[in-house]
């Protein structure tokens, strides 16, 4: 009988030093894109800056908070009027001192308020949210009227003041607005409001031939109202 012939077996080629160096560049290399493409997306982000525009409808309205002279009760360093009209409700006023904490709005001259809207944040603020609040309306100090009174659970975002009732049209005139803030949540000594804003009705807009009168102080006193 003939012997019975043997299969060759192909020896096993293992990877060369070079080859397995150049896997290992490759894979670095990769790796290192995909870590500028996220570094990348990154850098494209933008720090949010919340807007102190009320969400709720402003359409035929003005703010007219700039006309006014702002004070407040107490105020923590760093945490005063300034923060409390600045467009980015991230910043705050916090009062400093014992309750009720007040806002006091003075105009020169009377306006007509048609919407007061302010920011409250219980998420942020927790005990230095606001749970009972008072809006007062007059021609000074001496003769402040209540306008309404507000109690709040958890308020998030900007909260309308109830105008309903002040009159027959819905706008309040006055010379001086006071917000009285009586309670905070848990029982909270200070207090935080993010943004305060009062709005006037837009002014009728007039051709020139149709305005019967012309001087600065006219148009002025027709602005304001």
């Amino acid at each position: 009988m003939p012997p019975r012939s043997r299969a060759r077996q192909q020896p096993v080629r293992e990877p060369s030093p070079a080859a397995s160096e150049n896997e290992s560049i490759e894979e670095t290399i990769s790796q290192e894109e995909v870590d500028e493409d996220d570094d990348d997306d990154l850098d494209d982000e933008e720090p949010t800056v919340e807007s102190a525009m009320p969400e709720s409808s402003t359409e035929g309205l003005k703010e007219i908070g700039n006309l006014a002279s702002w004070t407040v009760s107490t105020a923590k360093p760093g945490n005063g009027v300034e923060q409390l009209r600045d467009e980015d409700t991230n910043l705050f006023w916090q009062s400093d001192g014992p309750q009720p904490h007040t806002i006091n709005i003075h105009f020169a001259k009377r306006v007509f308020v048609k919407k007061i809207s302010m920011y409250l944040d219980f998420e942020n603020d927790e005990s230095y949210t606001p749970t009972r609040m008072s809006v007062f309306s007059g021609t000074g100090y001496h003769d402040l009227q209540e306008v309404t009174t507000m109690n709040f659970e958890q308020p998030s975002g900007w909260i309308d003041v109830n105008l309903e009732g002040v009159h027959e049209d819905g706008q309040l005139r006055t010379f001086l607005i006071q917000v009285c803030i009586h309670a905070n949540h848990q029982n909270g000594k200070d207090t935080h409001v993010r943004g305060l804003q009062i709005f006037s009705a837009e002014p009728p807009s007039f051709d020139s031939d149709e305005v019967p009168f012309t001087s600065r102080q006219m148009l002025t006193e027709l602005e304001l109202r």
